[in-house]
């Protein structure tokens, strides 16, 4: 265990930046594609399967190190013949171009494996006719051993789910701050236009005092700073803005460590012209200013003809 623990520490502390190129290997059903999954949403030109002697001409042709910020993921296993004879020289020839490169190892204990592809019934790569997949683990972990104590970081995902997988990924590979890597959506809509259905979270301000009977705030929306001032300026909206900044402060943190790629935040009144939009304008500025990365859009903003 204290072997595992200095080998975390040290490849942690090799990781100090986003490397060009990450080699993903490891043990077969340990979550290697999951993990190219993981670096695809971060943006990363991924490669499934790719012989290591490739590396170089395909960081070339991606555009790697020429100044436009492309990162690279390429996973690679038993398939790839000659893979450890080749890794190496791959490795030294990126380095050679100025391409830095990190080697990432996923693994898992044999008994988790057995499991794993017992419950999806599908045969180990590396089975010969006749061998069990007992067998095959440990005959890969005999031909891997080598790659896996020259890796720059080794990830053991035997207890790991796998958010938990994709949250060390992205807090290891990602040039953005935690917060950042999750897509967070604000929009108004009006109830009366239909409830939306893709709404991870959905709030209902119809509660709230509305423009709608003031008549010269009816044909104004929530974006006029006429309405905005109704609508935020009353006591009611405070004690409300309030609780729901609050709210946001404790889930948005929740969410991003569930590794949610996406979220999207609705914000409803009754016919998304006026309330509903001055509120998805406040909840997308203070997220915000908390280092999110938000887009805000008024869903029934055309269509309303009030609130």
């Amino acid at each position: 265990m204290g072997n595992a623990n200095q080998q975390q520490m040290r490849a942690a502390a090799e990781l100090d930046r986003v490397p060009d190129v990450v080699i993903i290997t490891g043990m077969s059903g340990s979550g290697r594609t999951q993990a190219l999954h993981v670096f695809e949403d971060m943006g990363y030109y991924c490669i499934d399967n790719l012989p290591p002697r490739l590396l170089l001409d395909l960081a070339r042709v991606v555009g790697i190190n020429s100044g436009v910020g492309r990162h690279l993921a390429v996973a690679c296993d038993l398939r790839s013949l000659g893979l450890f004879d080749e890794m190496s020289d791959a490795i030294r020839s990126l380095e050679e171009h100025e391409i830095s490169c990190k080697v990432v190892f996923l693994d898992a204990s044999d008994e988790v494996l057995m499991r794993r592809y017992d419950e999806t019934r599908r045969r180990h790569p590396a089975a010969v006719e006749g061998q069990s997949t007992q067998s095959a683990i440990r005959r890969e972990r005999a031909q891997l051993q080598g790659i896996r104590d020259h890796a720059d970081l080794v990830i053991d995902t035997s207890r790991m789910r796998s958010s938990a997988l994709g949250n060390r990924i992205r807090r290891t590979f990602s040039e953005l701050a935690d917060q950042q890597l999750m897509d967070v959506r604000v929009f108004s809509f009006g109830f009366k236009h239909g409830l939306p259905v893709e709404a991870d979270l959905m709030i209902d301000v119809r509660f709230l005092p509305n423009p709608f009977y003031d008549p010269e705030m009816r044909p104004l929306t929530g974006n006029d700073e006429k309405v905005r001032e109704f609508v935020l300026g009353n006591e009611t909206t405070a004690s409300f803005l309030k609780a729901w900044e609050q709210l946001l402060d404790v889930a948005m943190p929740g969410y991003v460590a569930e590794g949610k790629s996406q979220l999207s935040i609705a914000v409803g009144c009754t016919g998304g012209q006026h309330r509903s939009v001055a509120i998805a304008n406040a909840t997308a500025a203070h997220l915000k200013e908390r280092g999110y990365r938000v887009t805000l859009s008024h869903r029934d903003l055309s269509l309303a003809n009030g609130s």
